[in-house]
């Protein structure tokens, strides 16, 4: 079981993975509220749903300058991150997708299986053991 190297790289992939939930969960909800909206011509609910687009895109910022830093520490692949890289065979999507897994794994088990190397990592800072 591998360990991180530092308390900030905990906290980075606690706000990736919270960010991407977010993100995920504001997606449909700001669809239907922009739709909805536009069907009932309502003037300040179409407002209040462009302020929630507004706010997944910067959402969508932060989540990509933070979780391009949320390393595996066996692999060095950011798990968090969207990258073109081949997946362990054994690594298995959660609704399609692997980062997704990742991140509701980070927020309810305090760790992760690594999608790229497929070894597990708690969400701890190492001892500096030297032997």
């Amino acid at each position: 079981m591998h360990r991180l190297r530092s308390k900030s790289a905990v906290h980075r992939f606690r706000l990736a993975a919270i960010l991407l939930c977010l993100q995920l969960i504001l997606i449909p909800l700001t669809g239907y509220l922009l739709i909805h909206s536009l069907v009932i011509d309502d003037r300040e609910l179409t407002l209040i749903a462009l302020g929630l687009l507004l706010l997944m895109l910067l959402i969508q910022i932060l989540r990509y300058l933070i979780s391009g830093k949320t390393h595996c520490p066996l692999c060095m692949t950011p798990v968090l991150a969207a990258r073109g890289c081949a997946k362990h065979r054994q690594s298995r999507p959660l609704f399609g997708s692997h980062r997704l897994r990742v991140a509701l794994a980070v927020i309810f088990r305090n760790s992760f299986r690594c999608p790229y190397c497929h070894e597990p990592t708690v969400l701890e800072v190492r001892g500096n053991y030297r032997y």
